[in-house]
């Protein structure tokens, strides 16, 4: 993986190319490169490292032609370097590939290919499909048969784009569990594994499928499947600006992204909040609503921030829907016998949609006979489409590889749903039209602690040159406790672990020494007291604490070294408000250590690959 384009018209393909690769930066990578068929034949430039260096390298090394392909690649078989950059080509150089996603017999492909005298440039998985191309273009081929006779022979998941010298305005893409689009624009079709590379050029979008092909030249394009049946499909216009891929002033797009989620909370809500009934009104669950009602149980899979949030769901939907939840890691569930049945809705929650182990998941489920419902962000993604029903975030394009806003409308989708589950059951309408009514003030909440930054300054400062932290929470808050945790491991690269605050005498205790830093979520709420122990307890050991507490909390200021106070809300959505100061304190640990919170290391914003 990383991030895929491939264009064919009549522009410079350089230009498309480059551009595309920068709106895909924000997904990671540790190196890049791009393919063009130019008068010389199909020429080749690879860099280590961002895209300015492979701007660099091209400087003087110009690649002019009207068809091309690029790649952004994060390490999966083979260190980063330029040999296993992508594009990769074949033995005789006229056929270029681009690839997302695992080849897992690549090792017993690679030596069947040396034994009949191919020779290998490159660590990668990606290279065998070059290879395997040349073979099958031997015979005369068209291009895109050739690939279709590649693909039967490869284990794994993939979203490849193959150009070649054979054929200079063609391109062929296939997909199987990796994401690719086909934008057609006025000037020509592009390719890309996220629309963030084609909205620029358009919003006229075709969504492939798994085990599709499409052939592309200037003048139209051709899909089948994998089996050679010919497919039409419908062209869907999507969402967004271009301009929502800018950082308008803001430092970082981290920081953007988190200074908008009071709109955020709005969009996840426009339309949805019905306060005569106290319930919401969602409307992509009304074909299964009848199926809802009949759910015995809930289970919820999810992948890093998205599992968390999946937590706070869980204690939503068993308090106030009365519905027993489980909450599994996607990674885990595919892997294992999950006991399902028509009685059981898997809810899916992704920021992408892409996420391959929840999509998987989410296969796993449907054969099993669940009901499955899809919580996204990417309109048209993988798990939008392959769910029976779901709901959008409406968080707007994310591209901080930490999840900020698109996390805090997940947990807003959830409350969302809670509502029309726990309404349709045991609760109350009074309990109902509160819930709504404090959903409401979130906005407005949620913009105060955003206007107020200092304090998440000041407590930073105890965590900037930590190497380790803790980070503890009960109840609604325990979720959180690992969500603030992963925050500040993922973008400050400090050691920190979240644990359930009644734990920490369970082990974690043995860390708490002179000056550990302890992060306590603990707002006024039914299990306050039992959190204020912590804090002596933490104390006696000599840790620093920093305390997130409700406004006006009694707590023991003689405990505590930073205090950090958010609004006074419903238990149920006090995750919402505390987990605002966490991400500033990540944020801030960050920029203090001069790391770019934007672009952690060895880390994909979407994450394609199992």
């Amino acid at each position: 993986m990383c991030g895929i384009v491939g264009y064919c018209g009549t522009q410079d393909a350089q230009s498309v190319l480059l551009d595309g690769l920068k709106r895909l930066e924000y997904r990671g990578y540790d190196s890049s490169g791009l393919a063009v068929n130019t008068s010389a034949g199909l020429k080749t430039v690879r860099a280590v490292g961002k895209v300015s260096e492979l701007l660099r390298a091209l400087k003087t090394r110009r690649l002019a032609g009207s068809t091309g392909i690029a790649h952004t690649r994060w390490a999966t078989h083979g260190m980063p370097t330029e040999a296993n950059a992508h594009p990769h080509r074949d033995c005789t150089e006229s056929v270029a590939v681009v690839h997302n996603g695992i080849i897992e017999n690549h090792a017993s492909l690679r030596a069947r290919l040396e034994q009949s005298g191919h020779a290998f440039a490159s660590e990668t998985d990606t290279e065998v499909i070059a290879h395997l191309i040349e073979d099958a273009l031997k015979d005369g081929a068209q291009l895109s048969h050739a690939v279709g006779a590649v693909l039967p022979m490869l284990e794994g998941t993939y979203g490849i784009v193959v150009a070649s010298s054979l054929e200079p305005d063609t391109l062929v893409a296939a997909r199987l569990g990796s994401p690719l689009i086909l934008g057609i624009a006025r000037d020509g079709y592009i390719l890309a594994s996220d629309a963030s590379a084609i909205l620029q050029h358009t919003r006229d979008i075709v969504y492939l499928d798994d085990r599709e092909i499409v052939a592309i030249t200037r003048a139209e394009y051709h899909i089948r499947t994998f089996e050679n049946v010919t497919v039409q499909k419908p062209v869907e216009t999507i969402d967004g600006e271009a301009a929502d891929l800018q950082k308008h002033g803001y430092a970082h797009f981290m920081l953007k992204e988190m200074m908008e989620q009071p709109d955020v909370v709005l969009n996840s809500t426009r339309g949805r909040l019905d306060a005569e009934n106290g319930t919401a009104v969602l409307g992509g669950l009304r074909d299964v609503e009848k199926q809802l009602r009949d759910i015995k149980r809930i289970v919820i899979v999810a992948c890093g921030s998205a599992y968390y949030a999946g937590c706070v769901g869980e204690y939503m939907l068993e308090e106030y829907a009365g519905i027993p939840v489980e909450v599994e890691l996607a990674s885990e569930f595919r892997y294992r016998k999950p006991i399902l049945d028509s009685g059981t809705a898997v809810v899916a929650i992704s920021q992408s949609g892409e996420t391959a182990d929840t999509l998987f998941a989410v296969r796993e489920a449907k054969e099993k006979g669940a009901l499955t419902l899809g919580i996204v962000n990417v309109v048209g993604s993988s798990i939008a489409r392959e769910t029976h029903a779901g709901v959008y975030n409406h968080a707007g394009p994310e591209i901080g590889v930490a999840s900020t806003k698109a996390f805090l409308s997940q947990v807003v989708v959830l409350s969302l749903f809670t509502l029309v589950l726990g309404r349709q059951r045991a609760l109350s309408l009074v309990m109902g039209q509160r819930i709504v009514k404090e959903l409401l003030a979130l906005p407005h909440q949620i913009q105060v602690l955003l206007d107020c930054r200092e304090p998440y300054r000041a407590a930073a400062e105890l965590l900037a040159d930590a190497h380790h932290a803790l980070f503890l929470g009960r109840k609604y808050c325990h979720p959180i406790a690992h969500e603030g945790a992963l925050k500040l491991k993922e973008i400050s690269y400090i050691h920190a672990e979240g644990y359930a605050a009644g734990e920490m005498k369970h082990g974690p205790i043995a860390l708490v020494g002179d000056g550990f830093p302890v992060v306590v979520i603990a707002p006024r709420d039914s299990v306050f007291e039992k959190s204020m122990s912590n804090l002596h307890e933490i104390r006696a050991r000599g840790g620093s604490v920093i305390l997130v507490t409700t406004e006006g909390a009694p707590y023991d200021a003689s405990l505590v070294d930073r205090v950090i106070t958010i609004p006074k809300t419903l238990e149920m959505l006090t995750p919402l408000l505390a987990v605002i100061p966490l991400q500033f304190l990540a944020y801030e640990a960050a920029c203090a250590r001069a790391f770019d919170p934007d672009m952690p290391r060895n880390l994909a914003k979407s994450v394609t690959v199992e």
